[in-house]
């Protein structure tokens, strides 16, 4: 009877248990409070927790490779979706779709803020080499600097798959904690007279303008960069099924069931990704380090262009919304509408703040299509 419990014993879990994943499982148990509790965008928090908690509990199994005849585990194949660059194109579909570039159309001059915060991308890619990481490992840890998880997923499966679940728990993680990194350097970076600036409202943008511009978009941009193709084309077929008022049926699924789907998906496998005997590693920390400083600078970069824009124009221009350049959408708008309420109750900037927000939905694909003909 005795030998049968040791057995039993033997086969859990709690006998396999280490320290390297006992470390991990508190850090996913940290993710889950920040998204449920903090509520820190729980949709993307809560599925990638949950799924670096199960695959750092001993045995389950659930990322082995297919061998002898077997099966693999169940998350290697939704990881597969990650590696192969199949759910990044597909959050960009439902991303066009639920997106009105209709601030962007009203004020082409958000585009310029849209690119400022990408120049966080470029810096970190520098640093990132002066750090001894190669040209394929620094273009997508640079797209951390964007902010923009599935553009950073999407190219490190291209160029560096080895490093796909450190980029990838870093650029969401970040995304998620948008509300929490932002404000300081806003506030450190502007005046509050400045942050009081109430912007003219935008003019109406005709429908036809909406149905062009995912289309010019998409010519212009592909011709000048045919690696964008996969993110900028779903992105702007996406928004056309929108704008184009007449295949409402795909427009739901894409906005709703499909994204809904694919992102449970790339949620659960991001986190499966980051087991203990990968995740804590040097070049992983550095990875990390390098991604809070990426964000800071693209913050940075657009709220200092925001400054400069505010002094040439002769319509005044809040420098907050420079902030709101990165790719997190619509996070970065909402944190610009609240420093604004914050400084003035009355100052309403979420729709000036979305133009420079979908521009950076755009900067970061156009990065990752330089970085892919660069490098690919």
């Amino acid at each position: 009877m005795v030998q049968v419990f040791i057995e039993f014993l033997q086969g859990t879990g709690i006998v396999a248990l280490d320290i390297p994943q006992i470390v991990m499982i508190i850090i996913s148990l940290g993710l889950l409070y920040l998204g449920i509790v903090k509520q820190y965008e729980p949709l993307l928090l809560v599925p990638i927790a949950f799924g670096m908690l199960l695959v750092n509990l001993p045995l389950t199994n659930l990322m082995i490779h297919a061998a002898d005849g077997k099966p693999a585990g169940l998350f290697r194949y939704f990881y597969m979706g990650n590696a192969l660059g199949i759910f990044p194109p597909l959050i960009f579909l439902g991303i066009g779709a639920m997106t009105d570039f209709g601030p962007l159309i009203a004020n082409p001059k958000s585009l310029l803020l849209g690119a400022a915060a990408q120049v966080g991308i470029f810096i970190t890619f520098l640093g990132a080499i002066l750090l001894g990481f190669t040209g394929q490992q620094a273009a997508p840890i640079g797209i951390i600097g964007g902010a923009d998880g599935p553009t950073a997923i999407y190219l490190a499966g291209q160029l560096a798959p080895e490093y796909l679940g450190a980029i990838a728990i870093a650029a969401y993680s970040y995304m998620a904690l948008v509300p929490v990194i932002q404000p300081p350097i806003i506030r450190a970076l502007t005046s509050e007279k400045e942050r009081k600036i109430k912007m003219e409202q935008l003019r109406p943008v005709s429908k036809t303008e909406k149905i062009l511009f995912p289309i010019l978009v998409t010519i212009v941009v592909l011709l000048l960069l045919p690696d964008a193709a996969p993110l900028i084309g779903m992105l702007m077929i996406g928004n056309l099924f929108k704008e184009s008022g007449v295949v409402d049926r795909l427009s739901e699924t894409a906005q709703n069931s499909l994204i809904n789907i694919v992102t449970i998906l790339l949620g659960i496998a991001v986190g499966a990704s980051a087991s203990a005997s990968k995740f804590l590693q040097v070049d992983t920390i550095q990875v990390l380090l390098i991604g809070v400083v990426a964000f800071a600078i693209g913050t940075t970069t657009g709220v200092l262009l925001g400054k400069l824009m505010n002094k040439l124009s002769s319509n005044k221009i809040n420098p907050m919304i420079g902030a709101a350049g990165v790719s997190a959408v619509p996070m970065a708008a909402r944190v610009v509408q609240k420093e604004g309420q914050r400084a003035d109750s009355s100052n309403f900037l979420l729709m000036h703040a979305m133009g420079p927000n979908v521009a950076g939905v755009i900067g970061s694909a156009v990065a990752a299509g330089v970085m892919m003909s660069i490098f690919a």
